[in-house]
């Protein structure tokens, strides 16, 4: 059973406070109203209603008001009512049913078993106060109805708090559901923004690597050969404008309105990489291009992973290793494939202190539970290796 004393109390004229007040009011002067009416009188030679019977019916009003934050001082203030009211004696039964609401009340905020004993107790004062202190020892039919009224006080009170402890489990689960959900988004959202920079880091480095060369050469031949010239900058041109795709599509997925005829992926897979190879070509670099095993096709994952990191490892090559060739090798094996790309020049990483070309490589291959070493090679020039899982059919 959920305890839901601990409960914030609401301010207003609807709080549990004000409400218990009113109702224990009304109690009361139904009490001192039915009393002073003969209202369903318990003996002949009762006392008219005085002092004492006003004093008792406040005692009830202020039990009555209190019985969510004390429960069982409650029904032990409502039980002895009662008792004092008859022994008097008052006029009027119906005081005799003030115990029933704390025995509801401490039923419903502490559960079935604290309600019946609630009910136990309840049942055997409305015994004693009728048989006993009544002297009513003809009235058989009274013990029976008193055990029921105690009885229902008591189970329609445990039903009442099994509600409320089920629908406080069910907003507490659906909070918790709830927060995991938008903590989920936001991992996701976090996850695809760090996916797009990435993207963003690959193509925009590697365009600007090789604009870079290709307008470093322009300039230096301009004077001299022109045509050479005019084929660095066409090459500029065809770098940016395939630069530019690249990122008005990686930028694309950010946007609702993007078209259906549109492409909704990056671009970049295996299938490109002879026109990157081309392009480090053109900036000055001699490419050699090494494939063992049996080209296939490849998860879309796998594969822009693969292109990804060639593009990285070149874009490094061309800003920073002062090389003159790059071998890229490909090895095709049933359950992976294999990256190698090392070039001839000097053996310093291949990334700027404050870059994170090779971290983010690292990180491309992890994420399909691949791996990358990046490292100077033993006969010279730097080297990247990467490891990549490819699925089997199935």
């Amino acid at each position: 059973m959920v305890d839901i004393r601990g409960e914030p109390v609401r301010r207003g004229l609807r709080s549990p406070v004000a409400v218990d007040a009113v109702l224990g009011v009304c109690v009361a002067v139904g009490l001192l109203v039915a009393a002073a009416a003969g209202i369903v009188p318990a003996v002949a030679d009762a006392r008219p209603p005085d002092a004492g019977a006003a004093a008792l019916a406040v005692a009830v009003a202020g039990a009555v008001a209190v019985r969510r934050r004390h429960p069982v001082v409650a029904l032990a203030v409502l039980e002895a009512v009662p008792l004092l009211w008859f022994l008097v004696p008052y006029p009027g039964l119906l005081v005799a049913l003030a115990p029933l609401i704390g025995c509801y009340t401490l039923a419903a905020l502490r559960g079935w078993r604290w309600g019946l004993a609630g009910a136990v107790v309840t049942a055997l004062v409305q015994i004693v106060a009728i048989r006993v202190v009544l002297g009513d020892t003809a009235t058989a039919g009274v013990v029976p109805d008193a055990v029921l009224l105690a009885a229902t006080a008591s189970s329609a009170g445990a039903a009442v708090g099994y509600h409320r402890a089920v629908l406080a489990a069910t907003r507490a689960q659906h909070a918790r559901e709830t927060q995991a959900r938008e903590e989920r988004a936001r991992r996701l959202a976090a996850e695809e923004r760090l996916r797009i920079a990435r993207e963003l880091h690959d193509v925009v480095g590697h365009t600007m690597a090789t604009v870079s060369v290709q307008a470093g050469v322009g300039l230096h031949v301009a004077d001299q050969r022109p045509a050479q010239a005019r084929e660095a900058l066409a090459a500029i041109k065809t770098i940016c404008d395939d630069g530019l795709t690249d990122v008005r599509t990686i930028l694309g997925i950010l946007r609702a309105d993007t078209s259906s005829g549109e492409p909704r992926t990056p671009r970049g897979g295996l299938d490109r990489l002879t026109d990157l190879l081309d392009t480090a070509d053109a900036a000055g670099l001699r490419m050699e291009r090494e494939v063992d095993g049996e080209p296939r096709p490849l998860p879309v994952a796998v594969d822009l992973a693969a292109y990804r990191i060639v593009q990285e490892a070149l874009t490094n090559v061309i800003r920073h290793a002062g090389a003159r060739s790059v071998r890229v090798a490909l090895t095709y094996e049933p359950s992976r494939l294999l990256i190698r790309i090392r070039d001839d020049g000097h053996a310093s990483p291949a990334v700027t202190p404050c870059g994170h070309g090779i971290d983010g490589m690292r990180e491309r291959a992890r994420a399909l539970s691949g791996r990358l070493t990046a490292a100077p090679h033993p006969d010279g020039g730097f080297e990247v290796c990467a490891e990549l899982p490819v699925p089997g059919p199935r």
